[in-house]
């Protein structure tokens, strides 16, 4: 069947995951948080835990608690200097087409 313009092709969304108890995945997990939370801060406080798995407990612990840190991007006088000269450019080939170069 082809997708039609316009449609979506799944407008009902992702399948719901419904565990035999009539429960949702979502709210299975939401009732392990407390001991998901704790298992983290255990593997983070132990100091014969490998490096890594520290480092990702703790991460995930702040990520969740503080949310994650947001990224400040900057362009800088070169990503200003690109985007003239590639406006520039394609006013020129506007220009060109238009004049029937």
């Amino acid at each position: 069947m082809p997708f039609v313009k316009g449609q979506s092709g799944n407008p009902s969304g992702r399948a719901k995951i419904t565990l035999p108890d009539g429960r949702s995945l979502q709210e299975l997990a939401r009732q392990h948080t407390e001991a998901a939370v704790n298992t983290l801060i255990v593997v983070m406080a132990d100091e014969e835990a490998p490096p890594a798995a520290r480092i990702g407990a703790a991460s995930a612990i702040l990520d969740r608690g503080w949310g994650k840190p947001k990224q400040d991007i900057d362009a800088g006088e070169n990503l200003v200097s690109m985007l003239g000269d590639l406006i520039a450019q394609g006013r020129a080939r506007v220009a060109g087409l238009s004049s029937g170069d």
